[in-house]
């Protein structure tokens, strides 16, 4: 599928200046540009292009909200100034994957000054002698490098980290809908509870039966140990009383 029509479907009746999220990955750029994503798009803190054939950012809109952006798996080089340019509010970036292979394609990232955390994972460039250090030293901004900061420790799970800037930041742009969307809100809410009692009541069911099988399984094993007690008794006390019967022969 084509990116503009893509983007189009990813709406969802919802106008490009309601929308915080924006998911297109592996569908397909005609000319290894961005296509169909305009400065409209001005509230969009989030946008995943992950596998779209991009070689290029030349064309990407001024996004001023954009906090965390997914770019793997593409055929990108460099020329990453069109970021600081475009975005300069990045705080997360994923370029993993792409033909990234010398420290002067990401001297552009000096500019991001909010840049934080930085993938790089699969780039040629990650072979070179003492990568880690020449990165951090060259980006000192940055705190994390493929998932781990200069001593080793694991960034924090991404997922966890965007759902607590959602609850500092007042969960989105719902302030800005009216009440025909708010309605639309709570029917979604009210469908994903559903969803989730659905869930609950389904592994609780799985457990019950998994605590049937176990309990019967331990009946079995009750049993099989009382004949193999059974059995052993049996072999003791037989053989006793033939000894004995042939003793008074």
């Amino acid at each position: 599928m084509e990116m503009k029509k893509r983007i189009s479907l990813e709406l969802r009746n919802r106008t490009p200046a309601e929308v915080t999220e924006l998911v297109v990955d592996n569908c397909r750029t005609s000319d290894g540009e961005v296509e169909g994503l305009t400065d409209d798009f001005k509230e969009l803190e989030f946008l995943s292009m992950v596998n779209v054939g991009l070689t290029s950012l030349a064309k990407l809109p001024s996004l001023p909200k954009l906090r965390k952006l997914e770019l793997s798996d593409n055929n990108i080089s460099g020329h990453l100034e069109t970021l600081s340019e475009k975005s300069p509010n990045l705080t997360y970036l994923n370029l993993s994957g792409n033909k990234i292979k010398e420290l002067s394609n990401v001297e552009a990232l000096q500019n991001l000054k909010n840049l934080k955390s930085l993938d790089l994972f699969n780039c040629e460039i990650t072979t070179l002698e003492e990568y880690r250090e020449s990165i951090f030293e060259l980006l000192p901004q940055v705190t994390y490098l493929d998932g781990f900061d200069q001593e080793d420790n694991e960034a924090p799970d991404s997922e966890a980290d965007a759902d607590d800037d959602e609850g500092e930041d007042g969960a989105g742009p719902t302030g800005d809908y009216d009440d025909e969307d708010d309605d639309e809100e709570e029917e979604e809410e009210v469908s994903e509870g559903r969803e989730v009692g659905l869930s609950y009541l389904m592994k609780e069911k799985i457990q019950e039966s998994k605590l049937r099988r176990g309990r019967g399984m331990l009946r079995m094993k009750g049993r099989m140990m009382m004949m193999t007690m059974t059995t052993m008794m049996t072999r003791l006390v037989f053989p006793q009383r033939t000894s004995g019967s042939r003793s008074k022969l």
